[in-house]
């Protein structure tokens, strides 16, 4: 066969496949990656979850290393802090822990639960911060503080093999975690900026989420708060648990030009805020937060509660330890 009979068979191979630019990537993700992965918001209903077990990280946290200015057991190394004089009851670390699986299950939720890590990993019980779930997939982060540097391949490995796409991935000298990410709406997202996240990942996952459609509006968090999610907590599909003396006042007038209603947490009850909705006006919130809780129960928001608190003193509460694989628009 001449070199000319070859390039025209070739060319008529091509020509007659049809081009699969449509449809596009969001219409075929249950075809193609075999569920409809990622969320449009924080509040339809939850259908599989991810978190991760704790091990034996936590041993490293040593009685002797008190710190009475910063009130907590720090680490002169820079690799872990806790909340507390006492060191960590590991035992009850894993009770309290294993008690938020079983409620997300006995909510019929999907919980995938990824292996500890070992090693100097004593924050990684936190799977919301190294990725954000956004509609179709992830965007993995790219942690703020060296002690939890590392924790994106590890976070990257596991949402790929649980089948679900990566969209995207924080480089360069940009930081990231997803606990100061709130999805508001389908087409609206918020980031707030902090100590943890600064404005090149800022503008980076600008970029990236404009290619799924969402615009990005920046939040300035006061002082050294790290997360936007011991502030804002989006409870219903038009309502939201808030803490107005960590936002900016321009927010709270934003939520109300959106039409979302704000109910104020209880002072003194932070962990009452970093919590996770369930489906629209059903919530996952640790013990310990009861006059928060009342006034969501007033507003006709149903809340479930878990003990939580020793895990709390590492740092993080309920909506830390979890990131969401497969939620259900809210609309």
């Amino acid at each position: 066969m001449s070199t000319d009979t070859q390039q025209a068979t070739a060319q008529a191979h091509q020509a007659a496949m049809a081009t699969a630019a449509e449809p596009p990537f969001h219409d075929e993700l249950t075809e193609v990656w075999g569920a409809r992965w990622g969320a449009e918001d924080e509040v339809g209903v939850l259908r599989r979850v991810l978190v991760r077990q704790p091990g034996q990280e936590l041993a490293a946290v040593r009685e002797d290393a008190w710190d009475p200015e910063r009130g907590a057991l720090v680490d002169p190394d820079g690799r872990w802090y806790w909340t507390d004089r006492s060191a960590p009851d590991l035992d009850l670390v894993h009770e309290q822990h294993a008690g938020l699986v079983a409620a997300l299950q006995a909510e019929g939720i999907e919980v995938d639960v990824a292996p500890p890590l070992g090693g100097g990993y004593v924050k990684a019980v936190y799977t919301r911060d190294p990725s954000i779930t956004v509609p179709g997939g992830a965007i993995v982060g790219r942690m703020g503080v060296r002690m939890r540097r590392g924790e994106e391949p590890h976070t990257t490995r596991t949402l790929a093999n649980a089948g679900m796409p990566i969209l995207g991935t924080i480089t360069g000298t940009g930081t990231l975690e997803g606990g100061s990410f709130v999805k508001l709406r389908r087409d609206l997202a918020l980031l707030g900026t902090s100590i943890r996240c600064n404005r090149a990942g800022a503008e980076q996952l600008r970029t990236l989420l404009a290619l799924q459609g969402v615009e990005l509006r920046l939040v300035p968090i006061p002082g050294y708060s790290i997360h936007l999610d011991l502030h804002l907590a989006m409870v219903d599909a038009e309502r939201a648990l808030v803490d107005p003396t960590g936002l900016p006042f321009d927010l709270l007038e934003d939520l109300k030009a959106l039409g979302i209603e704000t109910i104020t947490a209880a002072p003194g009850e932070e962990w009452g805020l970093n919590l996770l909705c369930l489906r629209p006006g059903r919530v996952l919130m640790a013990e310990g937060s009861p006059r928060t809780g009342e006034r969501l129960e007033r507003a006709g928001i149903e809340v479930v509660t878990v003990p939580y608190d020793e895990i709390q003193k590492n740092g993080g509460g309920v909506h830390c330890s979890t990131i969401e694989l497969v939620r259900d628009p809210a609309r």
